[in-house]
């Protein structure tokens, strides 16, 4: 890692002094003019990689795609977006935190790949506290617990109260999701026991919720949202901390009876560990005037996501709570991937 901007200078200046007092002011001034270090360069100077640990068109690709955008709008700066795939979006933020710690190779992070892996995994390339430099948050989502708009709970209590008598089946867009792990953190709230059935994202589920094979599915509020308003399903509860304005009369775990959900996907920037504060600093300063901005606060709020924003210190404090946060509901759960 070069040493920064300031560091330098510093040592020109004692240089300078002592020069001039060995030798006389010509040579002090002389080597007063001598160019500027090279890592006194402007930052960026030449393309920043932005790696994206999901597909292009989905929710983690759209957010980090048109974050970047805005920055690039307001300072000029060239990003060039990398999806890489895989893993549960190990494989990406692995990419990051192997990258150069050079402020050139950043990446978007979320809950899943940097709180959640680290216990569900049994062998992950990467500590998500160790190896990664937090940026700065950008946006988080909630969860939304929906039934088919035939079912005959109308709300949460009536869902848990036929769970206690029966063995409802839970749908998830896949084993080890944060709705997965949402709806565990509510049987174990709730005192009930799902017979949880994970798929391969949302498209299946959503044909077995409404053919009634499954009795209950939980998912992102963009991912079901159009379903809600099309009057194919039911929401029972969000679980945010307060309401979804898209689903005003949908109330919070919270409100229908338990106290202390919390469950949201949150997407963060991270870079390699050991990249320099200059850098993270001037990342995370732009990132948060980009959502200030109202083009992009309206993009984020299609989608469901709430801007968010603050500063590195406060997402890597996040990202090391989330990670005690969810393990206990991993090992209680008896989840893990090898």
């Amino acid at each position: 890692m070069f040493p920064s901007y300031r560091s330098l200078a510093g040592i020109a200046r004692v240089c300078r002094s002592i020069c001039a007092a060995l030798c006389g002011l010509s040579f002090a001034l002389s080597f007063a003019l001598l160019p500027a270090p090279a890592a006194a360069a402007a930052y960026p100077d030449k393309p920043i990689r932005v790696i994206v640990p999901f597909p292009p068109a989905g929710g983690t690709d759209l957010i980090a795609r048109e974050v970047v955008r805005e920055v690039a709008q307001a300072k000029g700066w060239n990003f060039v977006v990398e999806n890489r795939p895989g893993a549960g979006g190990n494989l990406g933020i692995d990419a990051v935190a192997r990258s150069a710690a050079d402020g050139y190779t950043i990446g978007l992070g979320q809950t899943s790949n940097l709180s959640i892996n680290p216990t569900l995994y049994s062998k992950m390339p990467y500590d998500s506290v160790k190896d990664l430099a937090p940026i700065g948050l950008m946006a988080g989502a909630p969860l939304v617990l929906v039934v088919s708009a035939n079912s005959p709970y109308r709300t949460l209590a009536d869902l848990v109260s036929a769970a206690k008598k029966d063995t409802l089946a839970f749908a998830s867009p896949g084993n080890g999701t944060v709705a997965h792990l949402s709806g565990e953190m509510l049987q174990k709230m709730a005192g009930v026991k799902f017979m949880h059935i994970p798929y391969k994202g949302a498209s299946q589920a959503v044909v077995d919720l409404i053919g009634g094979r499954v009795q209950l599915y939980m998912s992102s509020v963009p991912t079901l949202l159009g379903h809600i308003k099309d009057g194919k399903f039911r929401a029972l509860a969000v679980t945010s901390t307060r309401r979804v304005a898209d689903l005003p009369d949908v109330p919070t775990m919270a409100e229908a009876g338990y106290p202390g959900y919390e469950a949201v996907t949150w997407f963060g920037y991270v870079a390699p560990a050991g990249t320099p504060a200059n850098i993270i600093d001037a990342l995370n300063v732009e990132m948060n005037k980009a959502l200030k901005q109202p083009r992009l606060i309206k993009v984020l709020q299609e989608q469901g996501a709430d801007v968010l924003g603050g500063t590195p210190a406060q997402f890597g404090d996040l990202i090391k709570s989330d990670i005690q946060r969810w393990a206990p509901v991993i090992k209680d759960a008896g989840v893990h991937i090898d």
